[in-house]
């Protein structure tokens, strides 16, 4: 049976935390910054975790499951 091969795009935004979580950047960071608050926009920078929910499906495209 062959390698599965790795989401390209999944291996660039998402990345395994040492407990076994998934790590994701916020979106709408990109543009269209001036009409969102300062508050906002300190809040979006920051990474966070990915819900559980989607966690397996995240796990095939990044071939570890």
């Amino acid at each position: 049976m062959p390698k599965m091969k790795t989401n390209s795009s999944a291996k660039k935004r998402f990345r395994l935390t040492g407990t076994g979580k998934i790590k994701r950047k916020h979106a709408y960071k990109s543009h269209i910054l001036t009409k969102k608050s300062k508050d906002r926009k300190r809040r979006l920078t920051k990474s966070t975790l990915v819900h559980p929910s989607d966690r397996s499906n995240i796990l095939k495209l990044m071939a570890l499951k």
